[in-house]
């Protein structure tokens, strides 16, 4: 621990959406606290559920839900998003009216929202952390892209966890000709560690995102894997009250998995099969993983990462609909990914919440 950094009482807000903006921002919590600060960590619905089982001892906050909800039909995401929206707009101004009283009440000296676009502050040094400076929703990118610079042009900061230069993960996504953003590049985030372990699964299926999506490819999954040879472990991304695990025959269910466990858990794994969401490709990165992507149905960015990466010929995809376990042996022709090397430099990343802030609490 750093001790010499003066103590700031800093508000960590993930959006639930999935669980990757969740574990992404658990290096950041346990970083805040190796530098003296103390996290206050701020969600809702399975985001909050998971980091208070990450971090039992922290003070948790509840912020309103988005009401993020995936179409059946990808084709229909965006349509379901926009239907959606005056919901979400209700509730971040709820988070903002939340905010407010909290810097008050638990005596906040900082902010850093993970895609919480109502958790911000004038009177408090506010970080916003994205990957997705452009986001991308098909012929609407220009316009939904727009939208969220300007969102991100009110932060004191935006940090993105990719690197600068290339090669690099998110593209397209976290990289502008002309930025006119106060952006710093952090390096990729990942709570995992690569260990030399001995191999005891041969496939690795890790789940995630909002249903019904999630569900419907576990259903779907469940139906290829009898005719996969090997031990599999299946992990559902259901944050429930209590860890299950259930044994048939070559696969290992578990509804979830901590992240010392998943950490142990992917070492031990010859291949990944999982959604091609921003912090999973950090994730495999980090470890140099060899993986098969199946992305979110209509997730432009998912769609997008998973083209990117097979163009590049570092893992194959294939839409969910058409998924087969034959489609695995495609693996063997990518190189899989590679540790993109970063130095997270901490204390001058959270020099933001040391400088003085042009109003006070």
């Amino acid at each position: 621990m750093n001790l010499n950094t003066p103590s700031k009482t800093i508000l960590v807000a993930p959006l639930n959406w999935g669980l990757g903006h969740a574990t992404r921002c658990i290096p950041i919590i346990k970083a805040l606290q190796d530098n003296n600060h103390i996290p206050v960590i701020a969600s809702d619905g399975i985001a909050l559920d998971l980091l208070k089982k990450e971090f039992p001892y922290l003070k948790f906050l509840e912020l309103p839900s988005y009401q993020i909800e995936y179409a059946k039909n990808g084709k229909y995401f965006k349509w379901k998003l926009l239907k959606n929206c005056p919901k979400m707009i209700e509730a971040i101004l709820e988070e903002k009216r939340l905010v407010k009283k909290w810097i008050k009440k638990h005596d906040i000296d900082g902010i850093i929202s993970d895609n919480r676009l109502g958790v911000y502050s004038k009177k408090v040094p506010s970080v916003f952390i994205t990957h997705q400076l452009n986001v991308m929703t098909g012929n609407t990118t220009w316009i939904t892209s727009l939208l969220h610079q300007n969102i991100i042009k009110k932060y004191t900061e935006c940090w993105i966890p990719d690197v600068a230069e290339n090669p690099n993960l998110a593209g397209e996504l976290s990289h502008l000709k002309n930025p006119d953003l106060n952006i710093k590049y952090i390096g990729p985030l990942s709570r995992m560690h690569p260990k030399e372990v001995a191999k005891k699964y041969d496939l690795m299926i890790i789940l995630s995102g909002p249903e019904p999506q999630r569900g419907l490819l576990e259903e779907k999954l469940k139906k290829e894997i009898p005719l996969y040879k090997g031990n599999i472990l299946f992990v559902k991304g259901i944050i429930e009250k209590e860890q299950k695990k259930e044994q048939t025959e070559n696969v290992t269910f578990y509804n979830f998995m901590h992240s010392r466990q998943l950490d142990q858990a992917f070492n031990e794994s010859q291949l990944i099969v999982c959604r091609s969401g921003y912090t999973s490709i950090m994730d495999l990165s980090k470890l140099n993983k060899k993986a098969f992507f199946i992305p979110t149905p209509g997730q432009y960015e998912q769609e997008y990462l998973a083209r990117k990466f097979k163009k590049e010929g570092l893992v194959p995809y294939i839409e969910q609909e058409l998924f087969s376990i034959k489609n695995l042996e495609e693996i063997n022709n990518y190189k899989g990914l590679t540790e993109i090397k970063s130095d997270l430099n901490w204390p001058e990343i959270f020099n933001v919440f040391l400088n003085k802030h042009s109003s006070t609490k």
